[in-house]
């Protein structure tokens, strides 16, 4: 036993002994400047954000590393770290021997090379120019370079540049990010309790970090504190004081993919230098607990389908613009790319309202009549595009109400043709929506791209009596040092009658009853809501925004790298259900109002097969919404109308007056599709291809 145990000791000792031989013998040159980063500033504190109603979220710290002085250093921090890390640190020239095979004995047991023993200088050197190859060679050349920066600089230049180039985990590389990230304060202001904390954590950043496990962590701080005592930095009596005060870590902040927007606004509206400069309170639009409740329907409603699914979601407060809840992505807790704002994909049938809203501006009604036989236009080269409906069918003679409530391509084509494909782009526009402009019908059945923030703003006019919301995540901020408030007022400006809104709000309920999105048919029973959902071309995109007369929220579901996602994969089967999941907390507390009918609105009896007033003899009949003006006069042709003198238009109804529901259109195409019914979803072409 004592020969083979000597054998071993014996392979350790050799290349122990190597490297020292070839240290004493062999420096080579060291370069580095002790100070490699912008001098930390004095005073700094981050900048903390709260929500609406000025519940703490987080902070935004700065992104550029600073360096810190060995002055600004606390001295029981230096001497924590030093009789933790390397107690005989102002003794050694470099490399410590005595350490050395200290280790080297606790490692012959373990059968394995010492990697223990190393000095601050070595961990500087292996941190700052060395990789953590674990080889013979790796380690000559520290112990050479360790030498060489004994010789080059002092003890305390030395410590200086470990404190500011170590990792102290979550990100934070150097004293000068932990004190921030950790602590919320410059290093100078770090208390002995805190310092004993941050001296344990280069021993394994990962798990001694002041967010690691509190057990390991409040036992890793003993264990620096009895090392103190050892080396008689402090006594027992101060150990078990420091032991007795809590450190106040500063714990993560929420909705990380959030706080990256107001960081991203504070930037647009301050200057790239105020996140470096700090001191600000800023009150955002945020609904804290909507933003967890957001984060948490988009995650578990898209790994329900698909875990290799990405997600968004925005709710928006219609009145004030305030964005309540920011969703950029399934894992959107962590910050990173926010694809509500930022990702561009083809909205589908959901950019149909807007089309249908204009042609109402141009005398259109609900209660118009087209028909959906195929229709083949030019594509030029000698290629035809053929416009066709989700379900390869036609069916007839539709009014712009069924049409939209079934999302009927071929007669939304036909639509956009009548009002002119640049008209339309300029009305989208009007509407904050930037639409490209060739001469190309394929826009009726949403190819352009566009972002769900974009389209949630250009749905919001439609839900605000005309009025565009522009998105708001900043309320105020109040700067901490000059003492100073400046507001972020709300811009909503008017850009649609309120009388065309109303009348699109009126057909979109009908999406939601018995359209491509009746699967939410419960909640618009309890709570009046209108929408409209989106599918492309091979099931890639799904997409459904809805609102309230006061929230309006939008939901985005698909790849981040485009691909179909299968039959069945359409807005109202997949997006809707998570739409309808977050409205309803979103909902709670709030009356459940209709949309208030605004004056140049009149309600009238129609034949919903002819969209003529009805007569006493008409089978069917239904109360019809028109803008003011636009309504029928002349009574149904089919049913004895031709009897009956035309009347003068109706007055408009004073405002505050609501009609009554309608059933639903008696002349309705089948239900096929996904189990939510939706009906006519995709922009599908000759071929199955989109004319993009």
């Amino acid at each position: 036993m004592l020969s083979r145990r000597y054998a071993s000791l014996k392979k350790l000792v050799s290349p122990v002994l190597l490297v020292i031989v070839l240290a004493l013998t062999c420096a080579v040159s060291a370069h580095a400047s002790i100070a490699t980063y912008p001098e930390l500033p004095t005073g700094y504190t981050s900048i903390r954000v709260f929500d609406g109603q000025q519940r703490y979220v987080g902070r935004i710290l700065p992104t550029q590393r600073y360096w810190v002085s060995i002055d600004r250093i606390p001295l029981f921090l230096r001497k924590a770290l030093v009789a933790t890390e390397d107690a005989r640190f102002y003794e050694h020239g470099g490399i410590d021997v005595r350490g050395i095979a200290r280790a080297l004995v606790k490692d012959v047991v373990k059968g394995r090379l010492a990697e223990g023993g190393s000095t601050i200088t070595q961990q500087l050197i292996k941190n700052k120019f060395l990789t953590g190859e674990k080889s013979l060679d790796r380690k000559v050349k520290e112990v050479q370079l360790a030498m060489d920066f004994e010789k080059k600089y002092t003890k305390d230049q030395i410590l200086e540049m470990y404190f500011n180039e170590i990792y102290f985990g979550n990100g934070a590389w150097g004293i000068a990010q932990a004190a921030r990230q950790y602590f919320d304060k410059n290093p100078e202001e770090l208390t002995e309790a805190e310092c004993a904390i941050l001296a344990g954590v280069p021993k394994n950043p990962g798990r001694y970090n002041p967010l690691g496990d509190q057990a390991k962590v409040s036992a890793r701080r003993s264990v620096v504190l009895s090392r103190m005592v050892a080396v008689k930095m402090i006594t027992p009596q101060q150990k078990r004081a420091i032991e007795a005060r809590p450190a106040t870590v500063i714990k993560p902040g929420q909705a990380q993919g959030y706080l990256d927007l107001v960081r991203k606004q504070l930037v647009e509206r301050y200057g790239a230098h105020i996140v470096e400069q700090g001191g600000l309170d800023v009150i955002s639009a945020m609904d804290v607990n909507l933003q967890k409740q957001a984060e948490q329907v988009l995650r578990e409603g898209v790994k329900k389908v698909n875990p290799s699914l990405q997600g968004a979601l925005i709710c928006m407060d219609l009145k004030t613009g305030d964005v309540l809840a920011a969703v950029g992505g399934v894992d959107n807790g962590k910050g990173g790319f926010n694809r509500a704002f930022s990702a561009k994909r083809q909205p589908g049938s959901s950019i149909k309202p807007l089309i249908f809203a204009a042609a109402l501006e141009q005398g259109y009604t609900p209660a118009s009549l087209l028909d959906d036989t195929p229709v083949a236009y030019n594509k030029g080269n000698g290629q035809t595009w053929r416009p066709h409906n989700y379900e390869k069918k036609s069916f007839g003679e539709l009014s712009l109400r069924q049409a939209l409530a079934h999302s009927n391509n071929v007669i939304t084509v036909k639509l956009l043709e009548s009002l002119g494909v640049n008209n339309f782009v300029t009305f989208a526009g009007r509407l904050g929506l930037t639409l490209r402009t060739p001469n190309d019908l394929s826009l009726a059945l949403g190819t352009d791209e566009v972002t769900l923030n974009d389209l949630v703003s250009a749905y919001s006019p439609l839900a605000n009596a005309g009025m565009r919301s522009e998105g708001r995540t900043i309320i105020r901020v109040f700067d901490r040092n000059r003492k100073s408030w400046s507001e972020n007022p709300s811009q909503v400006a008017p850009v649609l009658s309120p009388a065309t809104a109303f009348v699109t709000t009126s057909m979109m309920k009908d999406v939601l009853t018995y359209g491509t999105a009746k699967g939410l048919k419960n909640f618009a029973r309890q709570r009046p809501a209108a929408g409209k959902t989106g599918t492309t071309d091979d099931y890639r995109d799904a997409w459904f925004v809805g609102y309230t007369p006061q929230l309006i929220t939008g939901v985005w579901v698909g790849y981040d790298k485009p691909k179909p996602g299968g039959r069945g994969f359409t807005g109202g089967a997949v997006s809707a259900p998570i739409w309808e999941r977050f409205m309803r907390v979103a909902s709670q507390g709030k009356p459940a109002v209709d949309f208030t009918r605004p004056e140049g609105v009149v309600a009238v009896n129609i034949d919903p097969s002819t969209g003529q007033l009805a007569t006493p003899t008409c089978p069917t009949a239904q109360e019809e919404d028109f803008i003011a003006g636009t309504e029928p006069t002349t009574y149904c042709s089919k049913h004895g109308g031709d009897a009956i003198p035309p009347v003068a238009p109706a007055q408009p109804l004073q405002p505050g007056v609501t009609a009554p529901g309608s059933e639903p259109p008696a002349k309705q195409p089948a239900d096929e599709g996904g189990e939510d019914g939706d009906g006519t979803e995709g922009a599908t072409g000759l071929e199955g291809d989109v004319l993009r």
